[in-house]
């Protein structure tokens, strides 16, 4: 099978898992053998898109930057996987309709549940407002309204998670056939 480029995107909120999903997934296709980049949002921002704010338009600038370069990469062949918040629809839209190679899985978990998670304490602060423009918090997030994965980090495992995704790949003819069981 001859590599396709493709764009996996993993919105969400912060603390819903988009990391740690991208990590295992950059595992496991490693594992197939496969060329892949991995793109997280909080890297991106430090070094892309350093100086940008949270304000709709800057957040707006930062996705797109991210989008760009999963463009050119998805272009070569490369499997991308991108864990950003993306908080826009319009926006992510844009993107799946440019890049076209596009997966959009939404990392779905109650704020509750990414609020207990948080070890960073970064909802404690913008819920007593130490951090203005939080998504989630003081920002919208705008969930996907027909992603092409939904996964579910608050009552599927990790593994169940990734499989999910895996399998979707392979039936668009992204990846070979899974072979690893959950």
């Amino acid at each position: 099978m001859v590599q396709k480029g493709v764009t996996v995107w993993l919105t969400g909120l912060s603390g819903a898992g988009k990391s740690t999903i991208a990590t295992e997934l950059e595992k496991q296709l490693k594992a197939m053998g496969l060329d892949l980049e991995a793109l997280d949002g909080d890297i991106i921002r430090e070094n892309l898109s350093k100086g940008l704010g949270f304000s709709r338009e800057d957040r707006d600038t930062n996705v797109r930057r991210i989008g760009f370069v999963c463009e050119l990469l998805t272009r070569h062949k490369v499997i991308v996987l991108t864990s950003a918040i993306s908080p826009y629809r319009s926006v992510r839209t844009e993107l799946k309709e440019r890049i076209g190679d596009f997966v959009e899985v939404f990392v779905n978990c109650p704020i509750e549940e990414c609020i207990n998670r948080d070890v960073k304490g970064l909802y404690k602060k913008a819920i007593s407002g130490q951090i203005p423009h939080f998504t989630g918090i003081s920002d919208p997030y705008e969930e996907p309204l027909d992603p092409d994965v939904v996964v579910y980090t608050h009552q599927e495992t990790l593994l169940e998670s990734v499989h999910k995704i895996l399998h979707y790949l392979h039936a668009q003819g992204y990846i070979p056939m899974v072979t690893t069981g959950i």
